[in-house]
């Protein structure tokens, strides 16, 4: 069969390719890898936001005992001053002191005590933390890797949609007027294949066997006139 069925099938080949190159476009395999290592990447913001909220508050509570610490060690040197300046001379004021400055100086010990802890509690958060940045420096590398390949797979392939796309138009643009619009109605319906060849006695588009009368009925068609497959009523070029 001649025009304008051949030119039919030249703009489905056209089509087909078309929607291959998109379907390329959508299931690039850097695409699902950005997807998982996106996921990754929400999960290690949200446990190194917790680690880091662990970590200030340690770190809140260590300046707290800082500040407790210089102040009983202030208030220690200050009555230690006052004692030995002679300005204080009854004994019992003398030993209410002394018996202050031990309180102050048992307080500041375990200050110093608690800080010692709370370093030694901060430490693998430290180390985690550390780790988690390291991981996520890494993970931001691997995401903008994997976008910039994104991008130029959508470049080239882009610049073949191009090509395609005029090549379909110019082959379009030889189909008769009705023909062409049965066969983007057929096309839309039948998931993008809207004609077929029918080789031997099977339609290519759903690949099933017409029956042999069938066949024989289309197979002695005017040339100008068209046949649908009675499987999938696709355009049937033979």
């Amino acid at each position: 069969m001649a025009e304008p069925f051949d030119t039919l099938i030249e703009v489905q080949m056209h089509d087909t390719a078309l929607d291959q190159l998109r379907r390329r476009i959508e299931t690039l395999p850097e695409r699902s890898e950005l997807r998982e290592l996106e996921v990754r990447q929400k999960a290690l913001l949200a446990a190194l936001g917790e680690v880091t909220a662990q970590v200030d508050a340690l770190a809140e509570r260590q300046r707290m005992l800082e500040e407790r610490i210089a102040a009983a060690a202030k208030r220690r040197h200050e009555i230690e001053e006052r004692m030995r300046s002679g300005e204080v001379s009854a004994s019992r004021d003398l030993l209410a002191m002394d018996q202050e400055v031990h309180q102050l100086e048992a307080r500041q010990t375990q200050f110093e005590e608690d800080e010692i802890a709370l370093l030694e509690e901060e430490e693998p958060l430290d180390s985690l933390l550390a780790d988690h940045r390291a991981t996520a420096a890494a993970l931001t590398d691997d995401v903008a890797r994997l976008r910039a390949a994104i991008a130029a797979a959508e470049r080239e392939i882009g610049a073949s949609i191009v090509t395609e796309e005029a090549l379909r138009v110019e082959s379009a643009s030889r189909l008769p007027e009705e023909l062409a619009a049965r066969y983007e109605r057929v096309r839309a319906r039948l998931g993008g294949v809207g004609a077929a060849r029918l080789v031997g006695d099977r339609c290519d588009g759903c690949h099933l066997t017409l029956p042999s009368v069938e066949v024989e009925r289309i197979r002695h068609l005017p040339p100008d006139s068209f046949a649908t497959c009675a499987q999938c009523d696709r355009i049937l070029v033979h």
